[in-house]
């Protein structure tokens, strides 16, 4: 009994000594929490430089766009081919996606060998080879009078601009054919497939095998949005935010990033960690100073690792009493499937006496414990460095998300990862360590990254299809140019109609003369109050503007106008106004001063002077009582002598249109236009005096409000009205108005697009036809959810430079908006009173 525990103790010391004489001689493969962490925060680096435009051409990690916009969502159905070609084998796939969103897969698939003389040979040939494979298997599976769609796996760095193309960026691995660098492989291999007249076969998609692979776990897990493989290469890609992605065009949605993280290093930026074996494994390779990270993770080296390292601690006579052999001396006689062995969990001593002797070695037991200790340290060095950049992408993920935890599952694929018996276990453990904030599930690839292709292939169908349904729908909303002439000129038609004595009552465009007949000239100054109600909030402000120097500051409170209040009585909504004007002078210290007021009201009123608004009819959500036909401007005086504690001198009352062209014209003299694009949208402009025919005078120029917001309530433009706009006008407040300003204000847009939404969605053709509770809920899709999405002003812009080419126009953007062109108003107006009084 006691020799027993002796020799225990024995084994037990003599393992302790070998591993810490391994850990001492490879001290620079172990990698602290720290130096973990600083690899992350490096790679996140690398990521930032290869997704911007300007730094990708110099970012090692090339962040490759895919042009993979989706994961399956269960939907897809059909038959499609799979090619795989990137590894020592090549395979072809059938493969049957069920329907109904029953995710079942059916594939039969084969095997090709990849001989060396074809993938080191000439490229023309290498493609030729695959499509004579592919017409053998379409034989054998008596498939050649089928059309069929084929997705590719093609396993090497591509760019792409589209999902069916990818132009060969390099070789890596073992494959080297010739004249294939910078061609499309999807053309080249296309045209090797003509060459087979019985075979019809449509290329949708290339895919890089790790896209194939996270798109094979998505079609299990909804939760799969990265796809990792560790296998004879290394590589990752995730679903990035388009508005990250400066090489595509659009804000819109997610697209597949293929990283090509194996070139992580190449520029230098892992020097400090990389060791002497790193960089002689490096300098035997088929491509010196590529493929850094690689080299330090994949199959393909860490089998070439040992060897080096073994190698070396046998001249230093560590290892086998200084002995050596010619295998250990031989390139490539250590593969990483023995790695894989001599680190199996109760088997792994006996398997490396084995290996070792079969390298014509004679290893004691002390050997042994050493060479396993190698292989330990060289495998957790990849598994850590693996983890290291999984979790700088997750930590991505988080951010992009805006989310406290991320829940989201990795698939994996790679022999590495699946032989290897502890690799897993120690990846997933590191991973976890590095992003605590993180839930992640690690899905094995079963089926491989073929089967992805064919999922990506069924994805592009579907989409193709459902695109095809989308556009039919859309289309009504995509005016061709004659139907915005005919708009333009239905409105230029209206805007006469408005200014005519005899027209006007029967014009939809009220054209109403809004009595501010001047622009600042930079003469104004003084203290001035400013009011702006248009919306639910109401905004008060101290305007101080400074002679001569176009210098204004300003100083407001924004109030809440609740909904009771917009849709109870005139007294209530004019007493509450006043109540907010109080409690701001107080806030002021202004309590009691008497000041020169300027309210814009942006609603259509009809004005006969500048201090006179008469409400023709509410807007925007807008219902209160007894307001409709009567002077603005004396209801708030009426509420004014109400409170009883302040005195105003009401100068002005202006739109908000008027208010946004004041401001601007105080900046820029040129300014003789105000468009507002908000909750309602109007515009401004001055006017000729002599075509106002409302106005007696036809000296100058006078601003016209054309709330143009009511274009269209005489049926003119229902011929590019949709069922969709009519919806929306139905379940409005005032149905049969404002039917211009319903297909382009904020208050509306996103109703439009809510409605649509929901047809698509009933047609199945989005959310898997399922409507939310929520999608249900009138007003729940804001407009600026559009705006996040799209980008308005420059249809804006560029639409104007086709539709009036002669006008050379500059826009300028209100940043004071319109309550600042109130106290402008108020002061011009001021002004003018002035020079009245001294003439």
């Amino acid at each position: 009994m006691f020799a027993v525990h002796l020799m225990a103790f024995y084994f037990s010391k003599l393992k302790e000594d070998q591993i810490k004489k391994v850990d001492r001689f490879l001290y620079h493969m172990r990698l602290s929490d720290d130096t973990l962490l600083d690899i992350m925060r490096r790679f996140r680096a690398e990521m930032e430089k290869g997704l911007a435009k300007d730094t990708n051409p110099t970012a090692a990690v090339k962040m490759l766009p895919t042009f993979v916009r989706a994961i399956p969502d269960g939907s897809e159905n059909g038959e499609f081919l799979s090619l795989d070609l990137g590894g020592s084998k090549f395979r072809v796939l059938k493969v049957q996606v069920a329907e109904e969103g029953k995710r079942h897969v059916q594939m039969e698939s084969q095997f090709y060998p990849t001989p060396n003389e074809i993938i080191r040979g000439n490229g023309t040939e290498l493609f030729e080879y695959v499509a004579d494979c592919l017409a053998d298997f379409m034989k054998t599976k008596d498939l050649k009078h089928k059309k069929l769609p084929l997705g590719l796996t093609f396993s090497f760095p591509c760019r792409q601009t589209k999902l069916e193309e990818g132009v060969l960026l390099s070789w890596t691995k073992k494959f080297k054919a010739r004249g294939v660098q910078d061609t499309d492989v999807v053309s080249r291999l296309t045209k090797a497939m003509r060459r087979h007249k019985d075979m019809d076969v449509d290329i949708l998609a290339v895919v890089n095998d790790t896209v194939g692979t996270m798109m094979t776990c998505a079609y299990d897990d909804p939760y799969c949005e990265v796809g990792v493989i560790i296998g004879t290469g290394t590589n990752a890609c995730y679903m990035e935010d388009m508005s990250n992605i400066d090489l595509v065009e659009g804000d819109e949605g997610r697209m597949c990033i293929n990283t090509e993280w194996g070139a992580f290093g190449d520029d230098e930026a892992l020097e400090d960690i990389r060791t002497e074996f790193d960089r002689e494994l490096d300098l035997g390779s088929l491509n010196p100073g590529k493929q850094m990270f690689e080299k330090m993770i994949s199959g393909l080296y860490l089998g070439e690792l040992v060897r080096l390292i073994l190698l070396k601690m046998a001249k230093a006579g560590l290892l086998f009493g200084g002995e050596k052999s010619s295998a250990l001396h031989t390139k490539g006689k250590i593969e990483t499937r023995h790695v894989a062995a001599m680190e199996k969990y109760k088997e792994g001593l006996a398997n490396t006496r084995e290996i070792l002797v079969d390298l014509g070695l004679e290893p004691s037991e002390a050997d042994c414990i050493a060479v396993q200790h190698v292989c330990t340290i060289v495998s957790f060095r990849s598994a850590n460095l693996c983890a290291a950049a999984l979790a700088a992408i997750l930590t991505r993920l988080r951010e992009n998300k805006k989310v406290e935890r991320l829940r989201t599952t990795v698939g994996v694929d790679g022999t590495l990862y699946k032989i290897h018996p502890q690799y897993p276990k120690r990846l997933h453990k590191v991973v976890r360590k590095l992003v605590p904030s993180c839930d992640v599930r690690f899905l094995l690839s079963e089926s491989g990254s073929t089967k992805g292709a064919a999922m990506v292939t069924a994805v592009a169908s579907r989409v193709q299809a459902q695109r095809k349904q989308i556009d039919k729908v859309l289309a009504l909303f995509r005016l061709t140019r004659e139907q915005l002439v005919d708009v333009q000129a239905k409105m230029r038609a209206e805007l006469e109609y408005g200014l005519k004595k005899k027209s006007h009552g029967l014009a939809t465009v009220r054209m109403l003369p809004t009595y501010v007949c001047g622009l600042p000239d930079g003469t104004e100054k003084g203290k001035f109050l400013a009011l702006d109600l248009g919306g639910t909030n109401f905004r008060v402000l101290l305007v101080k503007i400074r002679s001569g120097r176009r210098s204004v500051r300003m100083y407001n409170k924004i109030f809440a106008i609740p909904l009771e209040i917009m849709q109870g009585t005139g007294e209530e909504l004019f007493d509450h106004i006043v109540q907010c004007i109080a409690d701001f002078l107080d806030y002021m210290g202004l309590k009691g001063a008497s000041l020169p007021l300027g309210f814009t009201f942006s609603f259509p009123c009809r004005q006969m002077s500048i201090d006179k608004g008469t409400l023709i009819g509410w807007t925007k959500g807008f219902k209160a009582t007894d307001c409709e036909g009567e002077d603005v401007v004396d209801m708030l005086r009426e509420a004014i002598k109400r409170r009883n504690e302040f005195d105003l001198d009401i100068v002005a009352v202006v739109n908000d249109t008027v208010g946004t062209m004041m401001t601007c014209g105080y900046e820029d003299p040129n300014c003789e236009i105000g468009l507002i694009a908000g909750t309602g949208s109007n515009m401004c402009y001055m006017e000729d005096m002599r075509n106002i025919e409302m106005v007696e005078g036809d000296e100058g120029k006078m601003c016209i409000n054309t709330e143009w917001g009511g274009f269209g309530d005489n049926g003119c433009i229902d011929d590019i009205r949709t069922r969709y706009d009519m919806e929306v006008d139905e379940g409005s407040l005032n149905p049969g108005k404002q039917r211009y300003e319903k297909m382009t204000s904020g208050m509306y847009l996103g109703e439009i697009v809510r409605q649509i939404l929901i047809d698509l969605t009933k047609q199945g053709l989005l959310f898997r036809g399922q409507i939310s509770e929520r999608l249900r809920t009138r007003g729940i899709f804001e407009t600026k959810f559009l705006s996040q999405i799209e980008s308005f002003s420059r249809i804006l812009q560029e639409t104007l430079k086709e539709l009036a080419p002669r006008c050379d126009v500059t826009f300028m953007l209100s940043e004071d908006g319109s309550g600042k062109g109130a106290a402008l108003i108020t002061a011009v107006a001021k002004r003018l009173q002035q020079a009245r009084k001294e003439n």
